[in-house]
């Protein structure tokens, strides 16, 4: 059973639209038009970088993550409300 892992990620803006960044993996960072869209872009890097990372026999940094098909990332992102 893959196992699933909690990430905090900053969205912020940019030139382009929206920047989503996963501060304790190196290298998890994606753009998109939306905020949305950064966000799913962004989850995507992860798995990338937690696929090759595990074909390596290397660790994420943030747990240990079980990659079958099918595996989910959930978030926790805070959101503020006026």
């Amino acid at each position: 059973m893959p196992k699933l892992i909690y990430l905090s990620l900053v969205v912020e803006p940019n030139d382009d639209g929206y920047l989503a960044r996963c501060p304790g993996i190196q290298g998890a960072f994606a753009e998109g038009d939306t905020v949305e869209e950064a966000i799913f872009n962004c989850i995507d890097v992860v798995k990338m970088i937690a696929s090759y990372r595990t074909e390596r026999g290397e660790r994420i940094g943030i747990g240990e993550v079980e990659l079958t098909p099918g595996t989910r990332v959930t978030l926790s992102i805070p959101v503020g409300i006026s």
